[in-house]
């Protein structure tokens, strides 16, 4: 479009993904396959107006704005101005950045952007700002409806090695001052690092790995070592010690009450257990693991979900009343929080009281209603990708992320059972196995479970 028409107003970009993916780099790569300069602008804990639209110049130590000085700096009127950490722009008595990031930002006036320092109106209609930003929850609506979200998300682990063997470990090892012929990084050994020394989305801490194993080859080199040092699985704990991250592991048998959920959080997917259980009470309902609100909630609906078709699944209504139910989510020092576990908590719910087990390949995600309707999600792709690592076959996403599963490439998806799902029901016939043993219901209404008959003791000869 630039090529085609030189003055054009053009989208402002917004780069929204996990640390680490890139963000920035992708801005210096726009400018230079657009022959501009590059001038980087980090909004990172900015709180005064001031540095936006400058100071007046009757303050002492008054200066112009970031923008101008930006600009300054290029020596050219059409850079492509990159904008770092929006979202973690600050704000207080002095005024609010992102409220006079407004007028920088908007094509429709930026063409008479006022400095206070200059106080003449300065073009800026012919700069590309691109902007970066971890979440977009904190960014102001005005600030975020002017911007053309693009989202980045991590990397799979085929990206990971192919980018460290093209670019990471090539730049590491001139930085430490060896040769390919001093250190041979092969690609199990690079698959072993990004499972078991880095989680994360990005590349930022297998780089500091791939760091740390140079580190030690040019040492030796130093001391006058000319072999070369070949990096393999089995030789990895020596250069970088035992491994720092368990892989997530499917459980060992299907079992009752332990559903298996998929988690978003900032640095990619991750995998989440959730267990409940039911035990004599007064009918309340207890949530452990350092859970949200929203979490809560779902947890709640998810019980009335359970209490509104009890009769269909065959649970006597005195149940509730007699027994306590607890939901709890491991690694409780971690603060949780989201609707997309609602069908999880469910499930683990219902095989409680069904008595029917969860299939321990089985991993789901999904928003719950009163009604039994599952609602859409976000970070599919990441959640994909944590199922795909746990090594799990069969994930179950609503039915309204349809549009997003078809984006997602296909090699992700290879070897995976992926089912759209609509309603809590289909949730339910997917994901439980019949009861292992018969039961029945006492007039009292706990289900009961037939104990297995005693064997018959052999006859002492």
């Amino acid at each position: 479009m630039r090529k085609l028409k030189d003055k054009m107003k053009g989208p402002l970009l917004c780069f929204v993904g996990p640390p680490g993916v890139g963000k920035t780099s992708l801005g210096k790569s726009i400018a230079r396959a657009l022959g501009r300069k590059f001038v980087r602008l980090s909004l990172g804990g900015v709180k005064d107006e001031a540095e936006i639209r400058g100071h007046r110049r009757t303050y002492v130590g008054s200066m112009p704005g970031r923008i101008v000085q930006g600009i300054h700096q290029a020596g050219s009127n059409n850079p492509v101005f990159m904008m770092d950490e929006v979202d973690k722009i600050g704000a207080d008595y002095r005024g609010d950045p992102s409220s006079a990031l407004l007028e920088v930002l908007d094509p429709e006036q930026n063409n008479s952007f006022r400095d206070h320092y200059l106080g003449v109106p300065f073009d800026l209609s012919n700069t590309m700002f691109i902007c970066t930003a971890n979440l977009t929850d904190s960014i102001q609506a005005a600030f975020l409806d002017r911007m053309e979200l693009i989202r980045l998300a991590g990397y799979t682990e085929d990206e990971k090695i192919e980018i460290a063997k093209r670019h990471i470990v090539p730049k590491q090892l001139e930085e430490h001052g060896i040769t390919p012929e001093h250190l041979l990084l092969t690609d199990n050994a690079l698959r072993v690092m990004i499972n078991s020394y880095t989680r994360e989305a990005g590349l930022r801490n297998l780089e500091r790995e791939i760091a740390s194993i140079a580190r030690k080859v040019a040492r030796k080199v130093a001391e006058g070592q000319t072999a070369t040092v070949k990096i393999t699985p089995a030789s990895l704990p020596r250069f970088l010690g035992a491994p720092k991250i368990l892989p997530d592991e499917i459980l060992k048998k299907d079992a009752v009450g332990i559903a298996m959920g998929l988690a978003w959080t900032a640095t990619g997917g991750d995998v989440m257990f959730i267990e409940a259980t039911a035990m004599k009470g007064k009918g309340r309902l207890m949530l452990t693991g350092s859970l949200g609100d929203v979490m809560k909630e779902s947890a709640q609906a998810a019980l009335s979900y359970a209490r509104t078709r009890a009769r269909q699944f065959g649970i006597k209504e005195e149940f509730f009343a007699t027994h306590d139910v607890h939901v709890h989510v491991p690694e409780g020092a971690i603060p949780k929080d989201g609707p997309s576990a609602g069908i999880t908590i469910a499930t683990a719910m219902l095989s409680v009281f069904t008595n029917r087990p969860v299939r321990r390949a089985v991993a789901m995600t999904g928003e719950i209603t009163l009604r039994g309707n599952v609602l859409p999600i976000g970070g599919l792709k990441e959640k994909i990708l944590a199922a795909r690592r746990a090594g799990l076959t069969i994930i179950l996403c609503p039915k309204l992320n349809k549009k997003e599963l078809d984006e997602i490439a296909p090699q992700l998806k290879r070897g995976l059972d992926i089912h759209l799902v609509d309603e809590v029901e289909d949730v339910l016939r997917l994901a439980l196995i019949p009861p292992l043993e018969p039961r029945v219901v006492d007039e009292a209404g706990p289900p009961k479970v037939f104990p297995p008959k005693p064997r018959a003791k052999p006859a002492t000869v």
